[in-house]
């Protein structure tokens, strides 16, 4: 194929290629005003709307949950807390996005929240009977060098609809871990917390807390 000759998106070293949206979104910071626990890991939960976002992040936290509004903006934030082992951790439900470049002032506030705190993890929450339209952004949260976590949730209505996924070669073409849930009867979330734990307990991570 020839080249095009743009100068804006081609890049004589394929490696050192970074998203329209790149260098500008990495210089946005996060009110001071909002915080999430400084002492505890963190992850986030991020996804589309009707993705059943909410409903694992209170499969995740329980009862131990905060509500409120992102600083200058009427948009609503989760904030909650989960223990894997031992370890206390801070879990924040992301107001629903379809992509890191924002459109609506939900999508501003969740990109914000993701490129502006240091988390630990990043669980990217996806309808697995719709995954073929969901992972876009999960390359987005790739590319922007984020530790992500793909969730394909829904299983049961992916299955009723005889579509089977499988997660081996998915999570190996992807290069992050990938796990199946039914997060509204709390189907996976062992798994789950299983594989968060290696992420909050790595040694490198821990220490710049």
């Amino acid at each position: 194929m020839n080249c095009h000759q743009c100068r804006h998106t081609c890049h004589p070293n394929p490696s050192k290629r970074r998203p329209p949206w790149w260098r500008w979104s990495r210089k946005q910071k996060l009110p001071r005003s909002f915080h999430l626990p400084q002492a505890l890991p963190k992850i986030a939960l991020v996804g589309m709307p009707n993705v059943g976002k909410s409903a694992l992040f209170n499969a995740l936290t329980g009862s131990y949950v905060t509500v409120s509004n992102y600083p200058g903006t009427t948009v609503e934030v989760s904030q909650g807390q989960t223990v894997i082992g031992e370890q206390v951790v801070s879990v924040v439900d992301t107001p629903g996005m379809y992509s890191l470049l924002p459109i609506t002032e939900e999508e501003k506030v969740a990109r914000d929240l993701l490129l502006s705190t240091a988390m630990n993890l990043v669980i990217h929450v996806v309808d697995a009977k719709n995954l073929g339209r969901m992972l876009p952004l999960t390359f987005q949260l790739i590319e922007a060098g984020l530790p992500v976590l793909l969730v394909l949730n829904m299983m049961d209505e992916a299955r009723h609809l005889q579509i089977h996924i499988q997660t081996e070669p998915l999570a190996a073409e992807l290069g992050i871990p990938v796990l199946r849930t039914i997060a509204a009867t709390n189907v996976g979330i062992r798994e789950l917390k299983t594989t968060i734990a290696s992420y909050v307990y790595t040694p490198q991570l821990s220490a710049t807390y």
